[in-house]
């Protein structure tokens, strides 16, 4: 369980950390996707540092579940922006699949670290699983 975790959680990291050169430097393409929604600049710059908080938190080993659960904040919205305002054509598909992807992969370490929530621990506490 310990190496599949490490798996998702370096996976979901380096999406979300792949992501975010194009997001602080202004590329066009960012640019565009962030008009298209309404949120540029301060959108883009704001999604930008979550993603990176999110990518950091999954990789320590403290933080992870807090971590899965912003990504999957963040990826919820990029997921619901796709199907609403920002939509599939010219390459867009295959962002909307990476969000896909760090969104599962998240919710995978989310179950797997899910006793490093307090709310969810005490729930398990008396639980044999």
């Amino acid at each position: 369980m310990k190496i599949l975790s490490w798996i998702l959680r370096i996976v979901a990291a380096a999406i979300l950390a792949q992501t975010l050169f194009f997001k602080f430097t202004g590329h066009p393409d960012s640019v565009a996707i962030f008009t298209a929604i309404g949120m540029e600049p301060g959108g883009r710059i704001l999604i930008g540092v979550l993603e990176l908080i999110a990518a950091v938190l999954l990789l320590f080993p403290g933080t992870v579940a807090f971590g899965a659960i912003l990504s999957m904040g963040v990826m919820t919205g990029a997921i619901v922006g796709h199907f609403t305002d920002i939509g599939f054509a010219d390459g867009l598909l295959s962002l909307f699949v990476l969000a896909l992807v760090v969104w599962i992969c998240s919710a995978a370490v989310l179950v797997i670290h899910r006793r490093q929530i307090p709310i969810i621990r005490q729930m398990f506490a008396k639980s044999k699983y």
